[in-house]
């Protein structure tokens, strides 16, 4: 019985080394058929998504970089108007001081034409003034030829004369 017992404890080495050729061919076989292949996939996958992360990178970068040009635009933009508003601005005042002066230069024009104008009637009506000053000494010479004066006829004509030429005045 002990014999017995032995013999299933017994080492074998030609098991032994029949069961490590069997891992060794294993392993070989497993390394080349599942190995390989299966690494290859994980550094094929490894690399979509590396690669991946370097577009997701590369489009937060542009995305950043395209933000700046918008904000840079935008606030030339921003100048741009500003200037233009001021440009309008300063044209619009300009034009309204040219209006204004243009208006001024045709007010004194005007003035100056009607100050002409009163100052021609002023004088065409002392002309007329004096000629009716003559037309009526001629008058009353006529009169005064025509018969002989007292000093009371003069006195009468002379009131006479006076009055006329207010009533010619009222006219």
């Amino acid at each position: 019985m002990e014999k017995t017992f032995l013999s299933v404890i017994s080492v074998n080495i030609w098991n032994i080394v029949i069961a490590l050729c069997n891992l060794l061919i294993l392993t070989l076989i497993v390394k080349k058929f599942l190995y390989k292949p299966v690494k290859k996939v994980m550094d094929s996958r490894r690399a979509a998504i590396d690669a991946d992360y370097a577009q997701a990178k590369a489009a937060r970068e542009q995305a950043e970089e395209d933000r700046l040009n918008y904000a840079a635009a935008m606030e030339a933009a921003k100048q741009t108007s500003d200037q233009i508003i001021a440009d309008a601005a300063r044209t619009a005042e300009h034009r309204g001081n040219e209006i204004i002066s243009e208006a001024r230069e045709k007010a004194n024009d005007i003035r100056r034409q009607a100050e002409a104008d009163a100052l021609l009637e002023k004088k065409k009506a002392e002309d007329d003034m004096k000629r009716e000053i003559a037309d009526v000494s001629a008058q009353l010479t006529g009169k005064l030829l025509e018969r002989e004066i007292n000093a009371e006829d003069h006195r009468s004509l002379i009131d006479s004369f006076l009055q006329e030429i207010g009533h010619d005045d009222d006219k």
